[in-house]
């Protein structure tokens, strides 16, 4: 796992030169891209999500497109459309700007549901149908979805199928002062990712991706993974708990955190760390909780400390 460590840590500090003072967030996007897995990005405007995927891509040498979503928007595009070439007498498929390495839909829930639906394909079965042709997105592949917090009109909730399929939510937050001095001295001429250099291969990335499945996961681990999502179904303040696919994600994600640290085994607190970020946007809270405002980071805090971890024979 010392391969993927270093390749781990090239990609973060090759990021870090455009996004400033947050480390952990750039770790989590490098664990999500590990995982072949798409975040969710929940923050207000300006704090950088859009240089993230731009500085992502870049940096592993990737196609990158970025999807402004509108409520006008058609699900042709975003998955593109079939058009009939006069010369071969022909339809053909114009790719739409999904079919790309790193894609950004800035605002997702600024689109209606269709179109957002337009999504579910893409990034469950990593292709997209049109005409009922069935066309192969590119590896790698990640989505990385932004939505304005604080800003609900014209928008549209993401629904839970959707919600579900994000491996992880994170939110990149406002700079430290003295990071917001550093981060204005850097653009004062040029912006830091215009000569972005790439930092991995696509290949090894691709290589990494496959190192990440055989970090060893311990029976006693998979049975705290199990009974952390469990305890959310079973939770007072929640009418939805944690789905499978959920599960799925922590499991991936536990794995991709302990290869980035040089390990190869999963310990309690790979999955500590990761349970938030890819449980809480999974759970839908109850009636009663959403009039006394529970939050589901929150529920998910509550049960982490209310479970017994395994013991520290693990990884011995």
């Amino acid at each position: 796992m010392q391969v993927v460590q270093g390749l781990a840590d090239r990609l973060i500090e090759n990021v870090e030169k455009v996004i400033v003072g947050k480390t952990e967030v750039i770790r989590l996007t490098v664990i999500g891209l590990l995982c072949q897995g798409h975040l969710l990005i929940e923050d207000v405007p300006g704090t950088g999500k859009t240089m993230l995927a731009k500085s992502l891509a870049r940096s592993i040498g990737g196609t990158f497109n970025r999807i402004q979503f509108t409520p006008d928007m058609l699900p042709s595009d975003v998955t593109g459309v079939s058009m009939f070439n006069q010369k071969t007498a022909e339809f053909e498929y114009r790719p739409g700007p999904v079919m790309a390495n790193i894609v950004l839909t800035d605002e997702v829930n600024r689109a209606t549901p269709k179109t957002q639906s337009a999504l579910l394909e893409a990034m469950e079965e990593r292709q997209v149908t049109v005409d009922g042709v069935t066309h192969l997105s590119p590896s790698p592949f990640m989505v990385l979805a932004t939505q304005n917090p604080i800003e609900y009109e014209g928008t549209f909730p993401l629904p839970e199928a959707q919600l579900d399929r994000f491996l992880m939510r994170i939110s990149i937050g406002y700079p430290s002062p003295s990071e917001e001095i550093r981060m204005i001295e850097a653009q004062q001429i040029s912006h830091p990712v215009d000569s972005l250099q790439q930092a991995i291969s696509i290949e090894e990335l691709r290589e990494a991706q496959s190192a990440v499945r055989h970090v060893t996961v311990t029976a006693e681990m998979k049975r705290y993974i199990l009974e952390l999502v469990t305890a959310t179904r079973r939770h007072e303040d929640v009418y939805v708990g944690a789905s499978p696919r959920g599960s799925l994600a922590l499991f991936r994600s536990a794995q991709a955190r302990a290869s980035v640290a040089g390990r190869d085994f999963v310990v309690p607190d790979d999955v500590k760390a990761l349970a938030v970020p890819t449980l809480a946007h999974r759970l839908i809270v109850g009636s009663a909780a959403r009039v006394r405002d529970v939050d589901t980071r929150a529920i998910i805090q509550e049960i982490l400390h209310s479970l017994p971890v395994p013991g520290g024979e693990i990884g011995r």
